[in-house]
């Protein structure tokens, strides 16, 4: 499976609770436009050894025909993507619930919610 075939593809941690529901609400509000992809999936750890860096677990990820971008620096293209009226195919769905963390309490929303605003990073593709 090729990850430019699959464009535009949010990665996101799917052994986490919290980050499973962010998955589902993207591709809820997305229609079948994005990919959807866990970072423990077989595609998912393709991907985070061939175009993410060391930090890839660390942050969702939205990746384009262009670019990688994780954390806070995905949030504005990912909302153009949901709000782009191009549908030019539909989606992967890989989220398997393996939530082996305790993401369920106060204290992880916080914690998720604001790792989601302090990590940001962007890679171009080649």
């Amino acid at each position: 499976m090729k990850v430019k075939e699959n464009v535009p593809i949010i990665i996101f941690d799917n052994q986490c609770y919290l980050c499973i529901k962010f998955a589902k609400l993207v591709d809820f509000f997305a229609r079948g436009k994005i990919s959807m992809v866990g970072h423990y999936s077989e595609f998912g750890v393709k991907i985070r050894t061939n175009i993410l860096d060391e930090d890839a677990l660390d942050m969702f990820w939205f990746i384009d025909k262009k670019t990688a971008y994780g954390g806070r620096a995905a949030l504005f293209p990912l909302l153009k993507s949901i709000l782009s009226n191009k549908i030019e195919k539909s989606s992967i769905l890989m989220i398997d619930e393996k939530c082996k963390q305790d993401c369920k309490t106060i204290k992880s929303v916080f914690v998720r919610s604001s790792s989601l605003l302090t990590n940001s990073r962007k890679i171009i593709l080649k």
